[in-house]
């Protein structure tokens, strides 16, 4: 089980709000959870090897280092290319933390940009095998790696090709409820064993009028298609 709390809703509050986010992150992690940092980031080397710090490495200064978030995992844009998510990565090994690149996302313009020829093969491809290059570096002993893949459940028409293309990427699945997507048009993306995607849900949850048994309702759906 994980929770992705969504950065930018704690952000927007400046320090109260990264305070408020420490303790989240704090109390997930004491109740068994896993904690996916959502802030989507990516940049030059540089300033990648500064968010990789933040998010699940530290800071050091003259006076000690600075811990940072302590995320079990992060979502990342890799759009930057391969020099971009190097610090990333790099960092995730060395804290044995997962990243979840960006490769076809949920929302309704995702088609403007990540369906574009590429030139032979659509763009979302082309982000589906750099992910698929790096997965040895972040590699599990059950066959799956921490280098992961963002897929959006709301075209699920490109769940199987992706999967083909990362057989090794754990997915993290967004677009379930309130965008719209089906848990049950998701059963390509377990193709590699029950533990090969995550499946959240934020407002189909919280707005429902009784968040728990909607999350089990979906948990339950979830399960049923990744042991099919």
């Amino acid at each position: 089980m994980a929770v992705k709390p969504q950065l930018a809703c704690f952000e927007r509050l400046g320090a109260p709000g990264w305070a408020a986010l420490a303790g989240v992150v704090e109390a997930a992690q004491e109740a068994g959870l896993l904690v996916i940092a959502d802030g989507k980031r990516g940049d030059v080397p540089v300033t990648a090897s500064a968010y990789a710090q933040a998010l699940v490495g530290e800071t050091p200064t003259p006076w000690g280092p600075v811990a940072g978030l302590g995320a079990d995992a992060f979502t990342a844009n890799p759009l930057l290319g391969l020099d971009a998510l190097e610090p990333l990565v790099a960092a995730a090994a060395e804290t044995g933390a997962g990243i979840f690149a960006l490769v076809r996302t949920s929302n309704p313009g995702a088609a403007d940009v990540e369906d574009l020829p590429a030139p032979d093969v659509p763009l979302h491809e082309r982000l589906a095998g750099l992910v698929d290059q790096l997965a040895p570096r972040l590699a599990g002993a059950d066959g799956l790696s921490g280098m992961g893949a963002v897929v959006g459940a709301t075209e699920p028409e490109h769940i199987g090709r992706l999967r083909e293309l990362m057989p090794r990427a754990i997915f993290l699945i967004p677009g379930v409820g309130a965008q719209g997507g089906q848990p049950e048009m998701l059963g390509a993306a377990f193709a590699a064993g029950p533990a090969s995607a995550v499946v959240p849900a934020s407002r189909s949850i919280a707005n429902a009028e009784d968040p728990r048994a909607a999350a089990e309702q979906l948990r339950d759906a979830v399960w049923k298609i990744s042991t099919a």
